[in-house]
């Protein structure tokens, strides 16, 4: 290796970065298949790891610590290179090994804490390198109702998906809530489903021992992590992702099978049977049925199933059934279907506007 060779320059590195990523995501669409064998040489690559950590430093918690108690933004540009390069050398050396995060508790609204997970600026920029890989070849697998933490796909997309379906009979919700989600993920299910992909036993073994570097809490203790992957990591909503697409496959596969062309449909309402679409961000997920609140609510015990498959667990308290006119709470928004202005038309007879209700202010979501 020759380490005098020249480091890359930002502009240089997100150009090599975007045309590896485009080649990984095509290899990975044109064959569901391939499992990529040989990626480790690219998490270690100078431009992977270059773009990584422009992100890590740009990222808001640049500020903050890890156990090592160095900020990423204190590094400057004329130490970056250096503390890339010796990070590289210690990747191909074999000599890198996660330290565990620091644990810090986030008050949430509702009065409870969130437990937030910070690595060390190295293991940061190691898991964006990792991520910048990984990323395009799982996107080709990902499919279209899961839309957190994924490229070019936003909170209000989702929403925006809720309101298309709501004006098709739509009308009985399924409002999921998984049971602590990031710290109840199975490893060993979750590194399945990464080697369905990856073949790189260098890049698994990464995987791995980021999973289980251990949490630092905030009382000086150091627990071991035998399931979840902390939330706070760059890595991390990659790997949910990973993880929860199971259950967005399953939904997709029903779908495909049983309700995807009109003859389906029509067969399944003389039936008596319902229709159902599923549109998740991250851990939080809604279904809409088409259908009836029994049929809602006998979807929770299917879902659970999915979801066992991969350590995790409905909230039995916050998982709930209720119809679009009475309105439910997603992703910070207050969706409800509203009788349209100056009619005396019933809900149920006119799908009116479904408003979104944010800070207490009711703001009207577009027409497709």
């Amino acid at each position: 290796m020759n380490t005098d060779a020249p480091w890359p320059s930002l502009e240089e590195a997100r150009a090599r970065v975007l045309e590896i990523q485009t080649k990984l995501h095509r290899w990975a669409t044109d064959g569901p298949d391939r499992r990529f064998d040989d990626l480790f040489n690219l998490v270690c690559d100078p431009a992977f790891l270059t773009v990584g950590w422009d992100r890590v430093r740009g990222n808001r918690r640049a500020r903050t610590a890890g156990v090592d108690g160095v900020k990423p933004r204190s590094i400057g540009a004329k130490d970056g290179e250096e503390f890339l390069r010796e990070l590289r050398d210690d990747l191909k050396a074999r000599r890198f090994t996660p330290l565990p995060v620091r644990e810090r508790m986030i008050p949430k609204t509702s009065g409870k804490l969130r437990r937030l997970g910070i690595p060390t600026g190295r293991d940061r920029c190691v898991q964006a390198s990792l991520k910048l890989v990984l990323e395009p070849i799982f996107e080709a697998d990902f499919k279209p109702c899961s839309y957190g933490f994924r490229p070019m796909r936003r909170a209000q997309d989702a929403i925006e998906e809720i309101h298309h379906f709501g004006r098709l009979s739509y009308e009985w919700i399924l409002e999921g809530d998984i049971a602590s989600c990031f710290d109840e993920i199975s490893h060993s299910a979750l590194l399945d489903r990464v080697r369905g992909r990856i073949g790189d036993k260098r890049v698994l073994a990464l995987v791995k021992a980021f999973l289980i570097a251990g949490i630092l809490t905030e009382d000086g203790a150091l627990r071991g992590s035998k399931t979840g992957t902390p939330q706070g990591g760059i890595l991390s909503p990659c790997l949910a992702n990973i993880a929860l697409s199971g259950l967005d496959e399953h939904f997709a596969e029903r779908w495909e099978t049983t309700m995807a062309t009109n003859e389906d449909r029509v067969k399944r309402r003389r039936r008596g049977l319902p229709m159902y679409r599923h549109i998740r961000y991250a851990d939080d997920f809604v279904v809409m049925v088409s259908g009836t609140e029994a049929q809602a609510e006998a979807l929770k015990v299917e879902i659970a199933a999915v979801l066992s498959t991969v350590g995790l667990r409905l909230s039995e308290e916050k998982t709930s059934v209720c119809h679009i006119n009475e309105g439910f709470d997603f992703l910070g928004f207050r969706i409800q279907r509203k009788r349209k202005r100056g009619t005396n038309k019933s809900a149920d007879t006119l799908i009116a506007m479904i408003y979104l209700c944010c800070a207490g202010i009711q703001i009207a979501l577009p027409h497709r």
